[in-house]
């Protein structure tokens, strides 16, 4: 599966460079895997029901010449979906998300004060950040040239960037952008509040995925 996440955004930049039909539907193919797999295999009844939807949905977008259309979505979807995991945690009566996985990093003491406030502008930042990614996403699929969105609606945008700016944006610099920002928290939060209950960066990521599943599950009264 991490294979597979890896090559979408590789097949997807090649399908904008080459302007090829056949590895447009193989990225979006490979995307779909990714999405419907896990469910397929825990025997998810509306994942194998929505399969032959997704299938028929990929044959159609090539016939009518609009298989471009998800390519442009999938970033955006991305962006917005992790941005309103981040964000929802922020409303009034809830632990922010940040704030759920430093208090089961440090279980069963209780962090710091100091470290809660730290961990809740950290979910503000990472909100703000993915969201704005999602807009700018957005922004460069409406004025790329050519098969931009606004070009494909029919619209001649007031300004055009070349398609393959997009892709470069889209399938690389946004996950760069991400990363890059994952990295200097970390490094920020080490040399802030040293006294982690982690050894590492690999032992933080470890630690974190082993309690990931924990995060967002309604706390009990």
């Amino acid at each position: 599966m991490i294979a597979l996440g890896i090559a979408y955004p590789v097949l997807a930049h090649a399908a904008v460079v080459t302007r090829s039909p056949a590895i447009t539907v193989a990225s979006l193919a490979v995307l779909a895997t990714v999405v419907l797999a896990p469910r397929l295999a825990r025997r998810s009844l509306v994942a194998w029901c929505a399969l032959p939807i997704v299938a028929l949905a990929l044959v159609l977008l090539a016939r009518v010449g609009a298989a471009w259309l998800p390519l442009y979505a999938t970033p955006v979807f991305i962006n917005v979906f992790v941005a309103w995991m981040f964000g929802h945690t922020l409303a009034a009566g809830r632990v922010p998300l940040i704030e759920q996985l430093v208090r089961l990093l440090h279980a069963p003491q209780v962090p710091r004060a100091e470290i809660l406030g730290y961990a809740r502008s950290v979910t503000i930042a990472w909100t703000v950040l993915l969201s704005g990614l999602a807009l700018l996403n957005l922004t460069l699929a409406l004025f790329a040239s050519p098969d931009g969105i606004l070009l494909l609606a029919g619209i001649r945008p007031p300004f055009a960037v070349s398609v393959e700016t997009w892709s470069l944006f889209a399938n690389f610099l946004n996950y760069l952008i991400a990363g890059g920002f994952f990295l200097v928290e970390y490094v920020y939060r080490r040399h802030r509040f040293p006294e982690q209950p982690y050894r590492n960066l690999f032992d933080f990521m470890r630690r974190a995925a082993a309690v990931s599943h924990r995060v967002m599950r309604p706390r009990q009264p």
